[in-house]
């Protein structure tokens, strides 16, 4: 279990610089940045340990080995012989997945795949299923064949407490990482007037609580042959932080239906008790008691909800309701328009870069504390 190789966590592009932040508050040492993500050196405890508690990772990926092959014959003797044994249990079928580079000799995915698969079964008795849990990912660039295991499974942002869901929902590990970027740490109110499932604001009471994002799931290296079971029954306890500040969260939303999935969604994650779900429009939130925050929301933008022509009114609203009522928050809003964003009439700072959701193009647009 000491011995150490690389550890990669796969993050929303755009978003890498805040998972890097992420990655070094939650003790990785030594992490840096790199393309599409995060990678630092660590053992399988580490991983067991970045499942359970990186927020805004999507995966975590074990860069368990490496060795060169510059033709089919070469990956076929070469796959024989690289330990599967230590890290894969023969009574769990996996699934091999190989993407290729211009600069290799093999750059036939298929075959490449074809011969690490019979590699699997000839030499390690291993079951090969399309539907395999464990995944196998096989990179072969500029000749060298580099082996990973998706630790994960399912990707981190199914948290396995949420159930209902509503259109167009925010993924908790994109809710995570924006509120880092807002400058949230657990310590703030904050309020969400558009909460459609109460993604935002169940991340932001977890935090504040100090809850792990992992501890209602399970994952794909409990199947691996370097799991032991007693040392992650021994780390995935936990138990939520005790403070006396612990801030209070709003969430509203204009169909009553939303409200009663953000609701149930909230009991399920246990934060119920944080967070005051109410049914109003945009228009009609009022400035709770208290000390200023973070209102943040994912509203309409017309790419898959309503009409970009339509929803021009409702922003000036939301930014007017947001100037008149909430002096000294911040806000953060997500859309697709820098034209929606405007007519808020918001004094949003310059925009970063763009991120990827549900098949669009979106920016994080930010402002000081109004």
């Amino acid at each position: 279990m000491t011995e150490t190789f690389e550890i990669f966590l796969t993050a929303t592009p755009g978003l890498e610089a805040a998972l890097y932040a992420e990655a070094l508050e939650k003790g990785f040492a030594g992490a840096a940045v790199t393309q599409g993500g995060v990678t630092f050196q660590g053992t399988w405890e580490d991983v067991w340990r970045a499942n359970l508690v990186m927020r805004g990772a999507t995966r975590v990926l074990a860069r368990v080995g490496s060795f060169m092959a510059f033709h089919l014959a070469q990956l076929d003797k070469r796959s024989r012989k690289f330990p599967w044994g230590d890290i894969l249990r023969a009574d769990v079928p996996v699934r091999v997945e190989v993407s290729t580079s211009k600069k290799s000799h093999i750059y036939h995915a298929g075959a490449a795949t074809q011969r690490i698969e019979t590699a699997l079964k000839d030499s390690h008795g291993m079951t090969i299923s399309p539907d395999a849990q464990i995944v196998i990912k096989v990179r072969i660039d500029d000749n060298r064949v580099t082996i990973s295991l998706d630790t994960s499974g399912e990707s981190l942002h199914k948290r396995g407490h949420k159930e209902a869901v509503g259109k167009a929902p925010m993924r908790e590990t994109l809710a995570a990482l924006m509120l880092r970027e807002c400058g949230y740490t657990g310590h703030e109110p904050v309020l969400d007037p558009m909460c459609g499932s109460g993604t935002f604001l169940i991340e932001a009471a977890e935090i504040a609580l100090g809850l792990n994002p992992g501890r209602s799931r399970s994952f794909a290296f409990e199947q691996l042959a370097t799991f032991d079971a007693v040392k992650w029954e021994a780390m995935r306890k936990q138990f939520p932080v005790h403070r006396a500040d612990i801030p209070h969260f709003y969430g509203s939303d204009r169909d009553a239906g939303a409200i009663r999935m953000s609701r149930a969604n909230a009991e399920r994650a246990d934060v119920s008790d944080l967070i005051t779900f109410e049914n109003l429009s945009a228009s009609d939130i009022q400035r709770p008691e208290g000390p200023p925050g973070l209102i943040i929301c994912n509203p309409p933008y017309g790419g898959r909800i309503g009409n970009p022509k339509l929803l021009y009114g409702l922003y000036a609203s939301l930014g007017e309701t947001l100037r008149d009522r909430f002096i000294g928050w911040r806000v953060g809003i997500v859309t697709s328009e820098t034209g929606l964003a405007k007519a808020t009439g918001l004094p949003f700072k310059p925009k970063g870069a763009p991120i990827p959701h549900g098949g669009l193009k979106v920016w994080l647009f930010q402002t000081d504390p109004l």
